[in-house]
């Protein structure tokens, strides 16, 4: 089985392919000032030549659903949509902040991962491992800094000694974090924290693999909240 993987949940996003004879094959990420409409389709037309692979080789299209930035999702799920219809091969959706905690895999602590919302606000989940996978603690919700914090200390006696804190979101509050929970929080080395198009397609291996397909007519980016836009359309200004 091959799958193609799309991340585009962040400024970073990136491609990767994995056969599940070798392993990844080939996995590109950049954190570069364009677009991901200006070179998401360039990259994936790279790997693929890189690869010696074609579109219709690919067995299974996984992509990045989100929570994350609302462009960056809406570009990766309609491509992976457009590969689908072009190809007619199914398509596994993969939550962002449940691919980011894969990068730490048999992590003795609880893993906290966290994206900018903008607004002063974070996208964050808690996750726990257990014998051969992540099992949530606390879900994906958009929460202040501050909430998040409070949430966490409220389960101190499920934390141990440390929280494990991963994405963009903890890199921006890291200051915050640090005075709110002192010595408890740990935080990874920089290139552990971004989402991995690495992880995308191992979590879409997975699904594949138990027939857990998305339907590619009626799938959408998974944004927890609404689009500043539509709040503005309904007369809302701020978010509850």
């Amino acid at each position: 089985m091959k799958i193609l993987a799309i991340e585009t949940s962040t400024l970073l996003g990136g491609v990767a392919v994995l056969h599940d004879a070798s392993g990844i094959v080939a996995e590109v990420k950049l954190n570069i000032k364009s677009t991901h409409s200006e070179r998401l389709m360039s990259e994936i037309g790279h790997i693929m030549a890189k690869t010696g692979l074609e579109l219709k080789d690919i067995d299974v299209f996984a992509v990045s659903i989100g929570p994350g930035s609302f462009t960056g999702l809406r570009i990766g799920v309609s491509t992976v949509k457009g590969f689908s219809y072009a190809t007619g091969k199914p398509v596994v959706a993969i939550p962002t902040l449940e691919a980011l905690a894969w990068n730490f895999p048999f992590c003795r602590y609880p893993v906290c991962t966290v994206l900018d919302a903008r607004r002063q606000e974070v996208y964050a989940a808690l996750f726990a491992w257990e014998v051969d996978g992540f099992r949530r603690i606390l879900p994906e919700e958009p929460l202040g800094i501050a909430t998040l914090l409070a949430c966490l200390n409220k389960r101190e006696g499920d934390s141990g000694d440390g929280i494990l804190f991963a994405g963009e979101g903890a890199l921006l509050y890291r200051d915050i974090i640090m005075n709110g929970l002192g010595q408890k929080a740990l935080f990874p080395p920089l290139d552990k924290m971004i989402p991995s198009p690495a992880n995308i397609a191992f979590l879409g291996f997975q699904k594949a693999a138990s027939r857990e397909f998305a339907d590619p007519i009626s799938l959408v980016p998974w944004y927890i909240r609404k689009s500043e836009a539509e709040l503005k359309k309904n007369g809302r200004t701020h978010y509850a």
